[in-house]
C-alpha cells in the first residue's frame, strides 16, 4: 500500500480497529457504511460511496402528496388491515397484470415493511408448510441479508453461484438439489443484486417447470422491477413485459419493492404477491404453527400478524397513488430510473480504462445491461483485498464474497449515490490506484 493516497492509511486502520472489523471483505453492508461515515467525519474527505444499494433520486412526488393527504385525513390514528388497504391491493393487482401479464386476485397482494419483511415472512411460512422439506435454495450471487434472515430464524439453506450454469446447464444443476426432496423454496433476484445478470425466458421456464415437478415454491425478488434497460418495460398492458417465472408455474411468491423503482425507500413499503393457486393451497403441516392450513391465511393471520400487524397506513396510500398513475399510463417510472443505467455505463468505462475488469459481464453470450449495480476486479487482488486497498483511495463498495458468489476476486459497486459531479474525482482516484498498482 502506497503512502501517497487520498485517505491516510493510519486513519483507515484506526477506524477499522475501532469498529472491530477483523476482515473488511467479510464486513456487512451496514458495517461498511458506518466505517466510511467515521472516516469521512474525521478526514473531511468525501468518499466515492458505492457500498449501499439505496436510491439516489428524489422520492416520487405523487406518493408524497397522497401520503400527506392521508395523514391529514387522520389515518395515523387508525390501525390498517393486516393484509393492506383495499385501494393499494387493487392497484398492486392491476400493476402485475399490466406489467407482468399475470392475473392475481387483489386479496393475494399484501403490503409488507419493505421487501425485506416480505422475504422474512415468506421464509418463516414456507419452512413450515411441509415437515419433510426444511431447506431454502439460493440461486446466487444474492442479497446477503436473506441468508442472515435464515441464520436468525435457525433455518437451513443451500446455495450455488449461477455464473457457470446459465441456459440449459441450469436444469441439471437445479434438479440435483430438488431431487433430494428437502428444498421447499428457491430465491433469486431478477435483475440480480449484486451481479446485474438477468434470467432469460428459457431459464425462467426451466425454473418454473422444475418447481411444478418437485412442488417447490419460487420466491422471485423483483426489487429492480423494469430496470433491465435493454428492453422497454414501461408501457402498461403492452409487451414486452417484465420477465417472470410466474408465466411458467403457479408456485410463486413475488417480492416487489417501492425503494428503487419509485425512490420510496424511506417509507419501508414493499409488496408480496402470492399466486392464486399457492394462496389457496392447503398444507396440513401448517397447523403445527398456525390456525389455518391454507397457505395465504397462514401467511397473513399467522406470520405477518406476528411480525408487524401490517405496515404504515399512510405509506400504503402513497404507493397506491403512484401505482394508479403508473397503471393508467400517466407516470413512466422506468424513464426516471434510466439515470442509473446511464451512470453505470460511464462508471464502468472509468474502471476498465484504468486496468479494472468487469466480473459478471454476460447473460450467456449477451453483454450484461448497465444498471443499478456492476461488479469489478483488479488483477492480483482478491475481492477482500481489493476492497481494503480501495479505502485508502476514498472508494467504498462491498466484496462479492458476502453475496454467495464464487468469483472471489470481485467487488460490487452501486451507482446510485455517486453523483455525476464526482466522476472527475473518481477518475483521478482510479488513475492513482492504477499508477500505484501497475499491471505487467
Amino acid at each position: 500500500m502506497t503512502k501517497d493516497t487520498p485517505i491516510q492509511a493510519e486513519v483507515v486502520k484506526k477506524h477499522i480497529a475501532d469498529c472491530r472489523i477483523t476482515n473488511i471483505g467479510r464486513a456487512s453492508i451496514r458495517e461498511i457504511k458506518r466505517l466510511i461515515d467515521y472516516i469521512e467525519k474525521e478526514t473531511g474527505t468525501k468518499f466515492i460511496r458505492m457500498e449501499m444499494g439505496v436510491p439516489g433520486l428524489p422520492p416520487t412526488q405523487i406518493g408524497v402528496d397522497a401520503e400527506i393527504e392521508a395523514l391529514k385525513r387522520g389515518v395515523a390514528a387508525i390501525y390498517p388491515d393486516i393484509d393492506g388497504v383495499p385501494a393499494l391491493k387493487q392497484e398492486i393487482s392491476r400493476f402485475v397484470k399490466l406489467f407482468l401479464n399475470i392475473d392475481v386476485d387483489p386479496y393475494h397482494c399484501i403490503p409488507t415493511v419493505g421487501s425485506m419483511q416480505g422475504g422474512f415472512a415468506a421464509f418463516m411460512t414456507l419452512a413450515r408448510k411441509d415437515q419433510t422439506k426444511d431447506t431454502t435454495l439460493f440461486i446466487d450471487p444474492g442479497f446477503p441479508v436473506h441468508k442472515q434472515q435464515h441464520k436468525v430464524l435457525g433455518q437451513k439453506f443451500e446455495t450455488f453461484d449461477v455464473y457457470d450454469y446459465r441456459g440449459d446447464k441450469l436444469k441439471d444443476k437445479l434438479e440435483s438439489y430438488f431431487k433430494k426432496g428437502n428444498i421447499h423454496s428457491v430465491l433469486y433476484s431478477n435483475p440480480n443484486n449484486p451481479s446485474w445478470i438477468c434470467f432469460n425466458e428459457k431459464e425462467l421456464q426451466i425454473i418454473g417447470e422444475l418447481a411444478n415437478k418437485y412442488d417447490v415454491v419460487i420466491v422471485e425478488d423483483l426489487a429492480y422491477f423494469g430496470m433491465d434497460f435493454r428492453k422497454d418495460y414501461s408501457k402498461p398492458g403492452q409487451p414486452p413485459y417484465q420477465p417472470t417465472v410466474a408465466h411458467y408455474t403457479n408456485n410463486y411468491i413475488l417480492l416487489i419493492s417501492s425503494s428503487k423503482a419509485f425512490s420510496y425507500a424511506g417509507q419501508r413499503l414493499g409488496m408480496m404477491v402470492i399466486s392464486n393457486n399457492l394462496f389457496n393451497k392447503q398444507y396440513p403441516d401448517l397447523l403445527r404453527f398456525f390456525s389455518s392450513d391454507i397457505f395465504g391465511r397462514a401467511m397473513i393471520f399467522g406470520t405477518v400478524y406476528a411480525l408487524s400487524s401490517g405496515t404504515s397506513h399512510s405509506a400504503q396510500y402513497g404507493i397506491a397513488a403512484i401505482l394508479k398513475e403508473v397503471n393508467e399510463g400517466r407516470y413512466d417510472f422506468v424513464e426516471i430510473v434510466k439515470e442509473y443505467g446511464e451512470k453505470a455505463k460511464i462508471m464502468k468505462k472509468l474502471f476498465t480504462d484504468n486496468g479494472f475488469r468487469i466480473v459478471y459481464d454476460k447473460d450467456e453470450d449477451v453483454p450484461i445491461a448497465d444498471g443499478f449495480y456492476f461488479t469489478f476486479s483488479y488483477p492480483g487482488f482478491t475481492g477482500d483485498q481489493l476492497l481494503g486497498e480501495l479505502l485508502y483511495y476514498g472508494i467504498s463498495a462491498i466484496a462479492l464474497s458476502i453475496t454467495g458468489s464464487e468469483r472471489h476476486e470481485g467487488i460490487r459497486a452501486c451507482v446510485s449515490l455517486v453523483h455525476r459531479s464526482q466522476f472527475p474525482e473518481l477518475e483521478e482516484r482510479l488513475k492513482k490506484f492504477h499508477e500505484h498498482h501497475p499491471l505487467t
